[in-house]
């Protein structure tokens, strides 16, 4: 087939099924069922190759929950900050279980979500983050109840609680300190309950990680309490799992030697720009050093600085790695900068072009 014309995010198979098979796993070692978090990752044309290996999905809004129900089916659970009274009933009609974010959202829509598994947020006001603007348990949070004697007054109304609380946690031994607080603060609940989640955020599939006792310690945390586990990972699911491919479209030095390519980080990795991190690009050595540069109007639309072991060109390929997890939900049409095809690279390295956008897509966004 003709080159594919860039940018275009490339799905590896080959990658992706080992985040799957670690995943598979823990499941077998710890019985916790795992659930693909969308808000991370929804790229539906690869759902065939996760589903025998996760049991279902969970979801931050009406939409998500229907795409997970309809695309990927197993165990749905819906949750959102806030449901609006307009959406409810499409919520509960696509939804396994339905998580509540607050006692006053639990109440207001008993009624219609009579006959789900019903389970409220629990915010424990610890967690992992590095980031105030990500931090679930920063002061003030809106995310999830913690006050225990409130909780209690509706306890007989719910079935399990979700906690998330951690947050790109590759640290095994932070991940069972905190469960350890949480125990301490919430036990008495727990023992009330038949589910719990523990949310995303936890880098089990990470190189190195302590996958045995990490599930030891699910396993024992499942068998204290009498509930199932379940565990809601979006990075964990596809990290390392996709590239971002791009060309140099004009080289310059405006004291630095600068790369021009026809991407963006504020319409293509957005989460580079919110907080403030640099791209990752493989292997990163050589003599040659350059700012690699979106092509949008932001100022700061910048990939970062990357040795290269030749000088770039205008023609040349550069692949961004890592770019599955929060990439391709936020991608936007600042600019009207050209929206990365989808493509899947397969057991044999061939390249299967799945999703193309064109100008329709860009206006239809519009009106």
């Amino acid at each position: 087939m003709p080159e594919i014309a860039t940018p275009y995010y490339q799905m590896d198979l080959v990658a992706l099924r080992r985040n799957m098979e670690i995943m598979a796993r823990l499941r077998a070692l710890s019985g916790a069922k795992t659930l693909l978090a969308l808000k991370c990752f929804a790229t539906w044309s690869v759902f065939d190759e996760m589903r025998p290996y996760m049991d279902g999905t969970t979801s931050s809004s009406l939409f998500e929950v229907r795409l997970g129900r309809e695309e990927f089916g197993g165990e749905t659970h819906a949750y959102s900050v806030a449901y609006a009274d307009d959406e409810i009933d499409e919520v509960v009609s696509h939804a396994d279980k339905i998580i509540f974010n607050s006692i006053s959202q639990l109440e207001r829509f008993e009624a219609q979500s009579e006959g789900l598994a019903r389970g409220l947020r629990i915010n424990p006001r610890i967690s992992t983050s590095d980031f105030d603007l990500a931090d679930p348990a920063r002061p003030f949070s809106r995310l999830g109840e913690w006050d225990m004697a409130r909780i209690e007054t509706v306890a007989d109304k719910i079935s399990g609680v979700m906690i998330h609380n951690n947050c790109e946690n590759g640290d095994f031994a932070l991940f069972d300190r905190m469960l350890v607080q949480i125990e301490g603060e919430f036990g008495t609940l727990l023992h009330k309950l038949e589910w719990v989640s523990l949310g995303g955020g936890i880098h089990f599939t990470g190189d190195d990680y302590p996958l045995e006792e990490f599930a030891a310690r699910l396993k024992s945390f499942a068998e204290t309490y009498g509930v199932q586990v379940y565990l809601e990972p979006g990075e964990a699911a596809i990290t390392n799992a996709a590239s971002l491919e791009v060309t140099v479209l004009d080289v310059l030095n405006n004291g630095k030697d600068l790369a021009i390519v026809d991407s963006s980080i504020e319409a293509h990795m957005l989460d580079l720009l919110i907080y403030r991190e640099t791209a990752k690009v493989a292997p990163n050595e050589g003599p040659h050093s350059y700012m690699v540069c979106g092509k949008s109007c932001l100022a700061g639309d910048v990939f970062g600085e990357f040795a290269f072991p030749a000088p770039l060109k205008v023609g040349d390929r550069i692949s961004i790695q890592d770019a599955a997890g929060y990439t391709m939900v936020k991608k936007n049409w600042f600019n009207g900068v050209k929206m990365p095809s989808i493509v899947l690279k397969g057991d044999d390295g061939e390249l299967r072009l799945v999703r193309q956008f064109g100008f329709k897509d860009f206006k239809s966004n519009l009106s």
